[in-house]
């Protein structure tokens, strides 16, 4: 009896896509689909520039899962794919959106008792908020963990400004925090 392929592992389903398998194509697709959108959800405007950063990525890894080195694993692999195809995709748009604000004054840290009371879907609507640039630099740097040179030649800009986007995006959030939650929180006592 032949083992139905959503039991295959990765490195099988790898095999077959080698040789060019449409069904191991199929399937790992659908394995990493979600994941891949997660990503992608991140760095694009709208779930359509999303979806085609997803679909971009998925072709460039069947082009060159025949180079896929076995000793590595697949899914830090795609990530890579899939946020540079992200970027790709949303690199002409990043450009028009390199206007930096110029608005910013100090305010106190946020209560950290109120940050832990943040849920995910929270911290991703505040995430979403944020200007376009100062979001992706926050995703790369903060949660990709890229370093601020990665992110410059990823996005063709000095790493000075990188630098830039990144604080002014946790400056916005703390805004953010202190909009949405101090004003509820403060109810709550």
């Amino acid at each position: 009896m032949r083992k139905p392929y959503h039991e295959f592992s990765d490195q099988e389903l790898i095999d077959k896509c080698r040789k060019e398998d449409k069904t191991a194509h199929e399937m790992l697709y659908k394995r990493f689909y979600a994941y891949a959108m997660a990503i992608s959800l991140r760095y694009c405007i709208n779930r359509d520039d999303a979806l085609e950063a997803v679909n971009d990525a998925f072709i460039k890894l069947f082009k060159t899962i025949k180079t896929f080195d076995d000793n590595r694993l697949i899914k830090p692999w795609f990530r890579q794919i899939v946020v540079n195809t992200s970027i790709d995709n949303r690199r002409k748009n990043l450009k028009h959106a390199a206007v930096l604000d110029i608005e910013y004054a100090d305010e106190a840290p946020a209560d950290h008792q109120i940050i832990s009371k943040i849920s995910a879907e929270e911290i991703l609507k505040l995430l979403a908020a944020l200007p376009e640039m100062h979001r992706v630099v926050f995703n790369l740097y903060e949660i990709d963990g890229y370093t601020h040179e990665e992110i410059a030649d990823m996005l063709e800009m000095p790493s000075s400004s990188s630098r830039v986007y990144l604080s002014r995006a946790k400056e916005k959030l703390r805004r953010l925090v202190k909009a949405h939650f101090y004003l509820n929180y403060e109810r709550a006592i």
